[in-house]
Parts: structure tokens; sequence; C-alpha cells
């Protein structure tokens, strides 16, 4: 009977690898039934596969270890497929081939007649080419530093499961840190979304994933000034955890803050331009940028997208002041919650964008947005679409499919809540 929970687990593990193996074979066709349902299978057992952590106390570590390799495995499947002729990772790929020419990718823009002669066969199919570059310092950055060795989608690709791989050590020293069973790496290890969307389509988020288990690791260690300048690095490679901030007040030093800003503020200089600090095109994303935007759509009709826009920060900022109270100790919980409470209300939610919630979850309180980072693969229907040569608009019911499951796991958690009060009460009482 001890060995049953590490079989079912094995179990799940060969079906994640046979799934992912037939959706790695159809990537080309992504959204398509060849892709999507081998892919929603492998949800599911993912799904089950974390029942078995919640309900095992400690798996052995030679059971933890094969469960890795087996990850491994069906990610490296991925790694050699290219991307879609139009995916981000083309994007980078010309970002930082500019950068390295000497110009600046915050002010042209890839489609202008002028720099035809710049491209590559890997860059002139990028996506949205008549707007700069969206992406912040950090990550511009890091395009350059990887397409220095050498550039390719390729390359970046490696770069970015360098980066999964590390996340995965970093990640068991802080369950050995904090005394948490380390079978919890797993539900970050085993997610469907790390291969499609790091080793398959290439996401810097998985940088900034990094860098935000990397500070919260520092912090764990009381290394409060690297904690500061890792979220620094992190809100440089994409906005999301400037959020955070509120759950470093007292964690962190004044000095230690200042240092953090004063990091972030020293990625930028490289792309001054008259002492004004570029922005891309991030108001272009918040003007003109949809995608599976329920709330952000619905507040749009009375407001305009910046003030919307603000309100999605201002919700994962007072969540995060909300946990920070809640949670004297350092909990992941008060971190996936508030990003995933900003995320919510953005313009636009991607399956990727879920990837920096990923580290953060392995609570029974963080079960809802678990399965969110599962619902959310029936997206994927909307390049199916594309394909057919429809609009690029989410049906309703793929949003009411993702968001109802969510809806669905909150209020079973909130009645087992209510339960689980009243039996103390009744308990209370009898004495």
């Amino acid at each position: 009977m001890k060995q049953a929970p590490a079989l079912r687990l094995y179990g799940f593990g060969f079906i994640l690898l046979v799934t992912l193996a037939i959706c790695a074979h159809n990537f080309s066709h992504r959204g398509g039934p060849s892709f999507l349902l081998p892919l929603i299978v492998a949800g599911v057992a993912y799904l089950l596969a974390m029942r078995e952590l919640f309900f095992t106390p400690q798996f052995p570590k030679r059971v933890i270890f094969c469960c890795l390799a087996l990850a491994a495995v069906w990610q490296v499947l991925f790694l050699p497929i290219p991307p879609g002729l139009d995916d981000d990772v083309h994007r980078y790929v010309w970002d930082g081939r500019l950068q390295r020419l000497g110009y600046n990718p915050y002010f042209l823009t890839p489609n202008d007649p002028a720099l035809a002669g710049l491209h590559t066969s890997e860059t002139r199919t990028l996506n949205n080419p008549e707007v700069p570059s969206p992406y912040p310092p950090g990550a511009q950055l890091f395009f350059r530093m990887v397409t220095a060795i050498h550039e390719s989608v390729f390359a970046l690709k490696v770069a970015f499961e360098i980066c999964n791989v590390a996340l995965v050590f970093v990640l068991l020293d802080v369950l050995r840190r904090t005394r948490q069973a380390e079978h919890w790496v797993l539900a970050y290890a085993w997610h469907p979304l790390l291969a499609t969307e790091v080793a398959g389509s290439g996401h810097i988020d998985i940088l900034g994933a990094l860098l935000l288990l990397v500070s919260t690791a520092a912090l764990v260690r009381r290394w409060r000034a690297l904690a500061a300048v890792t979220l620094a690095l992190a809100v440089a490679v994409k906005l999301l955890p400037i959020i955070l901030v509120p759950l470093y007040w007292r964690r962190v030093r004044a000095r230690d803050a200042a240092l953090g800003a004063v990091v972030f503020g020293l990625l930028y200089l490289p792309f001054l331009d008259h002492r004004q600090i570029p922005f891309g095109s991030l108001g272009t994303y918040l003007q003109r940028f949809r995608f599976n935007d329920p709330v952000f759509a619905t507040l749009e009709h009375w407001m305009s997208p910046q003030v919307v826009a603000g309100l999605a920060v201002l919700v994962g900022f007072l969540s995060a002041i909300w946990m920070r109270r809640k949670f004297t100790d350092w909990s992941p919980d008060a971190l996936a919650w508030p990003m995933a409470a900003s995320l919510f209300c953005a313009p636009v939610v991607y399956p990727w964008y879920l990837l920096w919630l990923l580290p953060f979850v392995r609570s029974i309180a963080t079960l809802p947005i678990l399965i969110w980072t599962v619902s959310i693969i029936a997206t994927y229907y909307v390049w199916h679409l594309r394909a057919l040569g429809r609009p690029w608009v989410l049906p309703g019911w793929v949003m009411l499919l993702e968001y109802g499951s969510v809806a669905v796991a909150l209020l079973v958690l909130a009645w087992l809540s209510f339960a689980r009060s009243a039996v103390s009460r009744r308990l209370a009482g009898s004495e």
C-alpha cells in the first residue's frame, strides 16, 4: 500500500509523457484537435498527479528524481521543434540583433522599409511588425546577451530551458529551507505549460519567474539586498511583479530597496533617448491588444483603457497589502494571489503569462489558481480558428470553461471553509 501513491504518480507521469509527445509531434497545428485534445488529457493527468501530492505526506527522493527525469524527457521533445512563424521569440531575436547593431529597439519598427536589410530569415515573420518593442530593459539585455552567443530562435529556447532547470534547483532549495515536502517541485516541473511555452514557443516569462523565485529564496535566507535586487530584475523583465512590493515592506531594509531601485534605473540607461525613458509600444499594447480579458473588456465600456489598466495594478497591489497583513511569515500563497488577481483584470492573458504563478502554487488555498493554469489550455483553440482564417477572437464558451472552472473551485473552497468554521463553533459550544 505504501507504494501505491508512487505507482499512481508514475502512471500519471507516463500519461503526461505520451500526450505531450503527441503535442510535440503536432506542434505546428497548435489549437487543432491533434494538439489540443492530448494537451487537455495532459492537463487532467497533471491535476490528478497534484492530488497525489496533496494526499501523500512525502515521496521518496528516488521517486522525485525519476519524475523530474520524466519532465526533462518531454520538454526535450519540444526543444528542437521550430515555434510558430510569428511567435514572440522571433521578436526577441530581432531586439537582440538591433542592439548588437547599435540600434534602439524601443524606437524602430520592424516593418520600416529602411530596416529591411537588417532582417534575417527568423525575424521577417515576427508578430506586430508595425510597433516597436514593448519589453522592459532587463528582457532586452537578456536578448542581447543570448544573441551575442548565437543569434537564433533555438539559442533563446535553450537559454529559457536553462532558466527552467535553474528554477527547479532554486525551488528545491526553498522547499528544504521552509521544511516543505520536496515533491512539491513537481507541481512546477510537471506542468504542461512548461513544455509548450518554454521548450516549445520560448517565452521570456520564465526568466522573470526565476528571478522572482530567487528573490523569495534570498528572503528565506535573510539575504535582503539580493532579494531587493532580484525583485527589481524580475520587474525589469516584465512589469507584473511590481505589485508585490508591499510584501517586501519591513522584510528588506530601506537601503536594500534603494539599491533595487538604482539597479532598475541603471538598466534603462543604455536605452535613454534625449533623457526620455523609453516605453516602446506599451501604450499601443494598452490601447489595442486584447485577449482573454472578460473583466477588462467589461470595465472598458465605462472607463478608458489606461484607467482600467491602473485598476488591474491596484487590485494586485491591494491584494499584496492584504497578504502582507495576513502572513507574518513568508508564504508562497502571498505571491501567487496578488499576481493572479492582477492578471485576472489584465487586457491580455495568454497561457504563458501564468508561468509567473507556477513556482508559488502548492497549497489548498491556491487550488483555484492551479486549476486556472490548466483551464487556460482551452484558449489554444483560438490558434486553430486563426488557421481557418477566422478573427483572433476567443469564443465565449472557451472563457466560460476557463473561468467557470476557477469559479467552481473558489466556491468549493469557500464551502469547505464555512463547514470547518461551523464545526469549530459547534465544538466550542459543546465545551
